[in-house]
């Protein structure tokens, strides 16, 4: 079962697969690290113009490390879930306290690393060091619960059992395991996607357990949409960039224009606050974080 998912997966990758920045050689362990942080819920594209100019301006984690965090988020600009700017900065000051300026190869180092969970740990230990280890994002998961499982989509929170089925498919070789991570990634984004899948194009679609089945329809628990518009996560984003264009305390009442009803710009600033995200000042002023 295992070969017969491997190479078919692996050779379509090895004609299919995106000239992504991150898996250029160039990029290094960092620009490997950058792009997992950068890309969990956000697709490539709106990524890519972020992560040249993020790596331009921070080429090694020490010199992002030497900037206010409030870099970081002003950088981040508008790719949304900007804590993810906060724990990429601190994994950046980690590293260059730890690890002499190197992200480290360890997967258990990795793991330490603050900001740094089970799925980053693994993605930066195989697709930068070419180590073996189940590397299950969104893209993976789908595939995995069509191909073997035999159902339209997987839970909506991973599960023990997917990370036992992961690990029971991973090749044994370590180079194979690292390509095999990346390519069935990648069948996923392309291909196996979550709405109008591409059989036809699918290497794997004559042995595709869903496929076979004749493509049931999903009968777990309602997946979860994701909703912006009026949503407190809008209102943080509203706020966020009126703090990242300003290079100076910004004053209440200039927040209190990005949006109507004050008890839920109240509470989006609050969070941003108990976040870390923003920081208040005396005197009503706010700006993003030194420290």
């Amino acid at each position: 079962m295992t070969e017969k998912l491997h190479s078919p997966v692996i050779a379509w990758f090895d004609a299919h697969a995106r000239d992504l920045p991150w898996r250029r050689p160039e990029a290094g362990p960092w620009g490997v690290m950058v792009s997992e942080f950068m890309l969990q819920q956000t697709p490539v594209n709106r990524v890519l113009p972020v992560y040249e100019q993020w790596l331009t301006r921070w080429p090694r984690p020490a010199d992002l490390a030497k900037e206010a965090p409030g870099e970081a988020v002003r950088a981040w600009g508008r790719l949304g879930y900007p804590r993810r700017a906060l724990r990429l900065h601190g994994a950046a000051v980690a590293i260059a306290e730890r690890h002499g300026g190197d992200v480290p190869t360890d997967h258990s180092q990795l793991l330490a690393l603050p900001g740094i969970g089970e799925y980053t740990a693994a993605a930066v230990a195989s697709f930068a060091y070419g180590q073996r280890h189940a590397v299950l994002d969104t893209n993976v998961r789908r595939v995995l619960a069509r191909a073997v499982t035999g159902v339209q989509y997987p839970p909506n929170a991973t599960t023990a059992a997917e990370r036992r089925l992961a690990r029971e498919l991973l090749p044994e070789d370590e180079g194979t395991a690292a390509r095999w991570a990346a390519a069935s990634m990648e069948l996923g984004a392309l291909v196996c996607t979550a709405r109008n899948e591409s059989c036809r194009q699918c290497p794997i679609a004559a042995q595709c357990a869903w496929r076979l089945a004749g493509k049931p329809e999903h009968t777990g628990p309602p997946r979860r949409g994701q909703t912006y518009a009026g949503t407190d996560r809008q209102v943080r984003g509203k706020l966020l960039a009126v703090l990242r264009e300003a290079h100076a305390p910004v004053a209440q009442p200039v927040l209190d224009r990005v949006w109507h009803e004050p008890v839920q710009r109240a509470r989006a600033l609050d969070g941003l606050v108990t976040d870390g995200l923003v920081e208040p000042l005396p005197g009503g002023l706010y700006r993003l974080p030194l420290s």
